[in-house]
């Protein structure tokens, strides 16, 4: 078991742009030109290939780049009991595009059952070494939640689920029993991805919920509940760290607006081991929220973007870290982009060269930095 744990100096959120072999597979599969175990052939090819390039890069995490699922949330959510789901063109708005991610909603109870990803955990293992540590990505608890109260799911959610607390036990219970897979698989870094806070930060979102006539007060409590109620039984020896961002899909975001209004929840009484921040522009707002982030986390500060090739400057970026640090001690910050590079299939707008690129800045800022 590698002794190396998340967050590293130096560390990033998890996906990686889809290789063209990667492509081509998937097309072939839908066409019917390959089977799927050919097809399953040449995903974990790439996997072993992408792993290896972060090792090269000097990375001590590795991840298997998300590259067995379509979507960074949903593909997981499909894991469980009493969900179903139909690939169509519905979407959610982003920023100037629409986010085609299909249908997934409700058609019982939530139960977890032996989860695939899992397996495709023990794949990513295989790999670690005495440098490095598997590191898995899932959605966050609340993400699930969130998923099946969204005003396209509320009435077939209420079939099952007359209350939302009803609905937040059975999502933790799933979570409690799908995390004790993956420790038992071997697992001892697990990142909950959470666009959740950063749906529900900003004006936009206080008139979204407020013409849905929802208590934004009521959702932070219910996201905040469901988050630890999932980790009530977490492993001692697990680490567990949550990422949090606005949307990232084709290089567009969902929202925008600032940490202030939801610090007193996620930042001060989550009960994760580190918050991987994004904090690639404006959109983010200001560090001093992070002044609410309890004594026990680290925070990763994603100051390198995902969504654009131009490469930050380094002592721009060097002097915003020495900015958050009056709020959060040095010892306790990291370094990683603000989110992964394909959250989902479609991939933000950069080549796989630059995508490597902003790995070897993060590297060589947090080597400078953290010396």
């Amino acid at each position: 078991m590698s002794k190396v744990q998340t967050p590293y100096r130096y560390d990033f959120v998890g996906s990686f742009l889809r290789p063209q072999a990667l492509k081509d597979a998937k097309a072939a599969l839908k066409d019917g030109k390959i089977s799927e175990e050919d097809y399953n052939k040449v995903v974990d090819e790439e996997v072993t290939k992408v792993v290896k390039k972060q090792k090269e890069l000097g990375y001590h995490v590795i991840t298997d780049g998300e590259f067995r699922r379509k979507y960074w949330h949903l593909d997981f959510m499909w894991g469980f009991d009493g969900v179903a789901h139909d690939e169509t063109e519905n979407g959610v708005p982003f920023n100037g595009e629409l986010a085609i991610l299909g249908d997934t909603y409700l058609v019982g109870k939530i139960k977890a059952k032996a989860h695939p990803f899992v397996e495709y955990y023990k794949f990513l293992k295989q790999f670690e070494d005495e440098e490095t540590v598997a590191k898995y990505t899932i959605p966050s608890p609340a993400q699930t939640f969130q998923q099946f109260i969204v005003p396209a799911n509320f009435e077939t959610t209420r079939k099952f689920y007359p209350t939302n607390e009803e609905l937040i036990h059975d999502v933790a219970v799933a979570y409690q029993d799908v995390i004790k897979q993956f420790y038992d698989a071997g697992c001892r870094n697990l990142q909950l991805d959470d666009c959740t806070w950063g749906a529900i930060v900003g004006d936009a979102a206080k008139l979204r919920y407020k013409s849905l006539g929802i208590d934004l007060e009521e959702v932070k409590k219910q996201l905040l509940e469901v988050n630890n109620l999932a980790l009530e039984n977490k492993p001692v020896d697990m680490v567990i760290t949550s990422h949090i961002c606005r949307g990232n899909y084709h290089s567009t975001f969902f929202t925008s607006g600032a940490y202030d209004s939801v610090a007193d929840y996620v930042f001060a009484k989550e009960n994760v081991d580190a918050l991987f921040l994004e904090y690639d522009d404006e959109r983010s707002g200001g560090f001093a929220p992070l002044a609410k982030v309890s004594p026990d986390k680290k925070v990763v500060l994603g100051l390198i973007t995902t969504k654009s090739p131009k490469l930050e400057d380094k002592e721009a970026v060097i002097a915003r870290i020495h900015e958050a640090a009056k709020y959060v001690p040095l010892d306790r910050l990291y370094l990683s982009p603000q989110c992964g590079f394909a959250s989902c299939e479609i991939g933000n707008k950069l080549t796989e060269e630059e995508q490597w690129a902003k790995l070897k800045l993060v590297k060589e800022i947090a080597e400078e930095v953290w010396k």
